[in-house]
């Protein structure tokens, strides 16, 4: 398996990072292969993939570079720049870095995805600009539109993620992140289940960067900075009700019920936005009844606040489910 050793100064300094980049990348690879990993991301396919198929039915050598470097191997280093930890960086920043890369490298990380020579197809020297023009389309065409609700799902399971550290340690925050990932002890970080070396980490930069889409990856620069990109724990749905039992929707009113089903874990009222498509005065005039009841607490994780459900609230949840 590989894994990282971590000192308790890197994880205590590591951060998560939201990349527009990043989230591209996996929307790429998810257009790419055309599986959907809940019904929400089939939607979103079957408004895109065509255009997709379409761009790239016109340019082989590209189609041929996405399935070189983003395909079920190692992602191609270039593809995948580590964020710099600098703030938080625009698409077109994070981008430059692709274009910038030099030939020679771009050819060098494809091989080693390839895991052999290049087809002769990739022995050219204006890669980095087609695999930048691509993303540049991806973005354009299919994220931007949606970016906004992206990213109230990506900072509403940062705010989740964070209050698992503060709750129970890091070791409970990357249990579940990424499959093949856990906590191993003694300063091991299992990254995946494969047979890679053991990196040691002590001093560097480590960052969590979530996307939506269900993809995640490894990327490091040098031996100073790494990152872990991983699914979050929202997902790219159009807003659905949560599944109300009939009898606690008639007590509490649907929406007010929804609320409180999906406080079965802690969220933020960002997060209850994403959620539910209710407007932000409306869930928080929700959030105010089930406070009075004693339905659900709240608890403040770092500059944000979490909503949970009672022990109150999880009786009245399971009664009504019963009925």
């Amino acid at each position: 398996m590989g894994w990282w050793q971590v000192n308790a100064d890197t994880l205590a300094g590591s951060r998560f990072v939201i990349s527009p980049l990043a989230e591209v990348t996996a929307s790429l690879q998810t257009l790419d292969r055309g599986t959907a990993a809940h019904p929400g991301e089939r939607a979103w396919l079957d408004v895109h993939r065509s255009a997709y198929r379409e761009r790239l039915a016109g340019d082989p050598v590209t189609a041929l570079l996405v399935r070189t470097g983003l395909g079920r191997g190692w992602n191609a280093d270039f593809l995948t720049p580590t964020p710099t930890g600098e703030g938080e960086r625009s698409f077109e920043q994070e981008l430059a870095r692709i274009r910038e890369t030099p030939a020679e490298a771009a050819r060098a990380d494809l091989t080693v995805s390839l895991g052999g020579p290049l087809p002769a197809r990739l022995r050219r020297s204006d890669l980095p600009e087609r695999a930048a023009d691509i993303l540049e389309w991806v973005w354009t065409e299919s994220v931007l539109p949606s970016w906004p609700r992206r990213r109230r799902i990506l900072e509403a399971d940062v705010i989740a993620r964070t209050a698992q550290v503060s709750q129970g340690g890091w070791a409970a925050a990357l249990e579940d992140m990424r499959p093949g990932m856990r906590w191993l002890g003694e300063s091991r970080l299992q990254i995946n289940a494969y047979d890679y070396p053991p990196r040691e980490l002590s001093g560097a930069q480590l960052m969590f960067v979530p996307v939506t889409p269900r993809r995640g990856w490894v990327s490091w620069e040098a031996s100073h900075r790494y990152a872990v990109v991983y699914p979050c724990s929202g997902v790219l749905s159009e807003p659905v009700p949560a599944s109300v039992p009939e009898a606690l929707g008639r007590l509490l009113g649907p929406a007010r019920a929804g609320v409180l089903v999906l406080l079965g874990s802690p969220k933020s009222t960002t997060q209850l936005v994403a959620l539910t498509g209710q407007g932000l005065g409306s869930v928080g005039r929700h959030l105010k009844v089930l406070l009075d009841a004693r339905l659900v607490g709240r608890r403040r994780a770092g500059k944000s606040v979490l909503y949970y459900r009672t022990a109150a609230g999880d009786v009245l949840v399971a009664a009504q489910a019963q009925e």
